[in-house]
């Protein structure tokens, strides 16, 4: 089985939780082998660098960074040699004390500033007497004292093993290849890309191994379900699921209740796409507002939202959309977005529309305001950055130069997820942190700073 093309799809499938830098790493029962580099999945891999890449177990990561500078060196997969063999390690997420775990490592073992690094070496170091018994001794040591959110992906030569916080606040699925082997990856939409099945999600606290024998499961936590609702706003693919439930379906439905909650007389409703598509169809179908599309999206710009810097967001935004006149000439327009950050987005959005000779913009939101900071995997460390952390519902809307404004409620969204609240993180939303946090100036670049 071509392990490393299959991780590859699965990567191409998920480039739109990262785009700085993107890896793999192969075993072949003997060796590891890693390949990484900065770029998209498209840019770091070809067909020659896969047909190098042979064996029957393999891990890929596409990043986006929330700890650490985006480099090489903090490209993943993270990968360690000791006498008993090699470690390779991808995480999805953001530990909240990698400064104390980083404080059981020698002096000078760290080579990236990354907290997966720190994860790395800790596992490596602990289980250096080899094996798959002395790997899993090692995270049954080290996974109940990492906090945060980290869903893992990580293999010795012989064994892939998967691990998921006790919150489960970043999604992680287990699915089966017919005759073939298994597939754990982030999203269901990853496992439908290379054929699998999809069997279950890794439970919150749960470790599972999987070899020739097939998987092996245990706790190493017990499950405190914290689920990220902004998965459901805008970091998951519409196709894919989270506990049962699809995202284009909960998408949609928002959008009808953000048209229940802030109706308003209007010609058409149009998204910002992609992400605000879902709701816009549900606002217009609960409104009667015709939808309609009055901005083109160039699919080969990245995401703005997670570039790596403010100047480059601003250029970003200018490429990456392009309004129809003839569409909206004269028109009053609804226009749906999935959430506002920092302003940029949507200030240049409305912009671009009244230059293009809309009569009207009133822009509605698919999520509450996004008033507070993410420390479980969302690169928004600071309130200073969150526009909404400083200014009310009427001072954004004067700031983004839009006729009305508004959110849909965190009740409303809650709701539309089929989820109970006690178990999402609403954090961004009500400040209210699942795991409990203490603020550090130095934000994602904390490894750095304490060097």
């Amino acid at each position: 089985m071509e392990v490393s093309k299959l991780t590859y799809f699965g990567l191409y499938a998920l480039q739109h939780r990262g785009q700085e830098s993107a890896g793999i790493a192969v075993s072949d029962g003997s060796r590891i082998v890693v390949f990484k580099d900065m770029g998209l999945v498209a840019q770091v891999f070809d067909e020659s660098v896969l047909n190098t890449l042979r064996g029957h177990i393999a891990v890929g990561h596409c990043r986006y960074s929330t700890t650490g500078s985006p480099t090489w060196e903090n490209a993943q997969p993270t990968f360690r040699s000791s006498d008993a063999g090699g470690l390779a390690l991808v995480h999805n997420g953001n530990l909240i004390n990698t400064l104390e775990l980083a404080e059981g490592l020698e002096p000078g073992v760290l080579t990236a500033t990354t907290d997966t690094e720190v994860l790395t070496a800790l596992l490596a170091t602990r289980g250096d007497t080899g094996g798959k018994e002395s790997v899993l001794a090692a995270a049954r040591e080290i996974l109940p004292a990492t906090r945060g959110a980290y869903s893992l992906v990580f293999m010795d030569e012989e064994t892939l093993y998967a691990a998921r916080d006790p919150e489960g606040i970043r999604p992680l699925v287990l699915g089966a290849l017919e005759d073939r082997g298994w597939v754990v990856a982030s999203e269901t939409a990853a496992l439908d890309i290379v054929g699998a099945r999809f069997v279950r999600e890794i439970e919150p606290g749960e470790m599972v191994a999987i070899d020739g024998s097939g998987v092996h499961s245990e706790r190493f936590a017990d499950a405190r379900p914290k689920g990220c609702l902004f998965e459901y706003v805008y970091l998951a693919r519409p196709d894919t699921s989270i506990a049962g439930r699809s995202v284009q379906a909960t998408r949609v439905e928002v959008g009808r209740r953000l048209a229940r909650e802030h109706p308003v007389e209007a010609d058409m409703v149009i998204p910002t796409p992609e992400s605000g598509t879902p709701a816009a169809i549900g606002y217009a179908e609960a409104s009667g507002i015709p939808y309609g599309q009055g901005l083109v999206k160039n699919s080969y710009v990245g995401r703005t939202f997670i570039q790596p810097s403010q100047t480059i967001r601003q250029l970003g935004i200018r490429l990456k959309l392009n309004p129809l006149r003839e569409a909206i000439e004269g028109k009053r327009l609804v226009v749906v977005d999935d959430s506002i950050v920092r302003g940029n987005t949507q200030r240049a959005i409305v912009g671009m529309l009244r230059d293009a000779g809309a009569a009207e913009v009133h822009v509605r939101i698919s999520s509450p305001p996004v008033s507070w900071p993410c420390f479980y995997g969302i690169d928004f460390a600071t309130r200073a950055e969150l526009i909404a952390g400083n200014l009310s519902v009427e001072e954004i809307r004067d700031s983004i130069g839009a006729d009305s404004l508004g959110y849909i409620s965190l009740d409303e969204l809650i709701s539309a997820s089929a989820i109970p609240k006690d178990n999402l993180c609403r954090a961004c939303f009500d400040g209210v942190y699942p795991i409990p946090v203490e603020l550090d100036a130095r934000g994602k670049h904390l490894l750095e700073a304490s060097r």
